[in-house]
């Protein structure tokens, strides 16, 4: 398994405006193919993390649980909600 993603990284990836946040927008950018590696919360709903592995799996896109709740994917993304699912699009870092 690939290392962890720490929050550091999510930042500045959101900076590059290199992440795509939330359920519906990954799996549209999943089935397009624009996604490299999905990122799910530790907590993220068992329903939305089977999807995102089945879609993912199709796509041969690796996905990643990091070790943060929803809650403070939000905060760490700087957003007024919950985030249980984040993607880095193809070309970043």
């Amino acid at each position: 398994m690939a290392k962890a993603i720490t929050s550091t990284e999510i930042k500045k990836l959101l900076k590059a405006k290199s992440l795509v946040i939330g359920t519906e927008k990954t799996l549209k950018s999943l089935k397009l193919g624009k996604i490299e590696k999905v990122i799910l919360s530790s907590n993220c709903p068992d329903k939305v993390a089977e999807n995102m592995g089945y879609y993912a799996g199709l796509s041969n896109v690796e996905t990643v649980k990091v070790p943060y709740p929803n809650e403070e994917l939000g905060v760490i993304c700087k957003k007024p909600f919950s985030i249980s699912v984040l993607s880095i699009l193809k070309g970043a870092k």
